[in-house]
């Protein structure tokens, strides 16, 4: 009988001392979690707590570890955003004093009489080009500070890409023909639905084909929509300066802008924007480019599998091949009515 009781106050002195020690670990690490809280509170967020995963205390020290991270997390996001508006305002500060600052020079000059006859033209001109720079450049700016708004969601619905392709491109023809641009438009007969945002999709093509004009030195230009498994190719090629390999990584970034080789100005988000329409809708960007060797640069969307869109067909007879040179005067085009040709302003069928 005592050695049955001797045996019981052994277990339970076993059993306290067991307890005692577990508080007393479990106390050091709440101390610990303690100081680990005390330093991230004043901006160590590398603080970590080590705990092994059979401590009493471990799913606490786990989470906290994930909190921790977390805020790591949310202040590396911040201090992104805090450098990027650092460099918007830099970019401000010099794309839209400059040309203020050129405007105001050449009214001033005007208006004390200085410039006359031809200087007086050559001014006005320069005036008229910088007001339009200075314009092109806001108009960006107001874009790309709405696709971070809540007020911009996108209205994506099935479109039959083919149709809106073509309705966009029948505005730029004229202008490849006004800037001495040779041109090659490949679109397919046929239907090509995806789900798009159409406002967005013709932004993206506009600022593709803007970026061949004002910064590509191209002297033609190819448009091709295709279909490439299951996606929707968008495809905008130049033969112009082509894109450093150094560049490449970089073209999409926000207020990027490439070497002089490829034309100066510009306001290094039309790319940027581009990748982000493209990625609320769905879609991927990306460019291959060599110098001296022209950019091909590619959006893809993914193709809805029902063929039904709300937007109809072309008419019969809209192009849907189409090539020009104006140094050559000739301008083929292929329809659902057949080839077409027109050279100085005469059609032939």
């Amino acid at each position: 009988m005592t050695g049955i009781v001797w045996a019981a106050l052994a277990a339970g002195a076993a059993a306290l001392g067991f307890a005692a020690y577990t508080v007393w670990r479990t106390r050091r690490k709440l101390a610990e979690m303690a100081q680990a809280v005390a330093d991230i509170r004043a901006g160590n967020g590398n603080r970590r707590i080590l705990a092994d995963e059979h401590e009493p205390a471990a799913p606490l020290v786990f989470a906290v570890n994930e909190i921790v991270l977390g805020y790591e997390a949310r202040i590396a996001a911040l201090q992104k955003a805090e450098e990027a508006n650092r460099q918007l305002m830099t970019s401000l500060s010099h794309d839209v004093r400059t040309p203020l600052t050129t405007l105001i020079g050449y009214l001033d000059a005007a208006h004390r009489g200085v410039l006359a006859g031809a200087d007086r033209d050559a001014s006005l001109e320069t005036v008229r080009r910088k007001a339009h720079e200075l314009k092109d450049y806001i108009d960006a700016l107001f874009d790309w500070f709405q696709l971070h708004s809540r007020e911009a969601a996108l209205r994506c619905e099935p479109v039959e890409a083919a149709e809106l392709t073509r309705e966009i491109l029948a505005d730029w023809v004229p202008l490849f023909e006004e800037q001495g641009l040779a041109y090659h438009i490949d679109i397919p007969d046929g239907p090509l639905t995806a789900r798009l945002d159409p406002d967005a999709y013709r932004r993206i093509l506009n600022n593709l084909l803007q970026n061949v004009l004002a910064h590509a030195n191209a002297a033609r230009v190819s448009v091709t929509l295709a279909r490439q498994g299951a996606a929707l190719a968008l495809h905008v090629a130049d033969d112009g300066a082509g894109i450093a390999p150094a560049d490449l990584p970089h073209v999409f970034e926000r207020l990027y802008k490439c070497d002089k080789s490829r034309g100066g100005g510009g306001t290094g988000l039309g790319l940027a924007i581009v990748r982000e329409l493209a990625g609320q809708m769905g879609g991927t960007v990306s460019v291959q480019s060599q110098p001296a060797r022209g950019a091909d640069f590619a959006v893809q969307f993914p193709l809805e599998k029902s063929t039904k869109s709300r937007r109809p067909l072309h008419p019969a007879g809209f192009f849907t091949r189409m090539q020009g040179s104006c140094k050559a005067g000739v301008k083929l085009m292929q329809g659902c009515g057949g080839m077409l040709m027109e050279k100085e302003g005469k059609r032939y069928e």
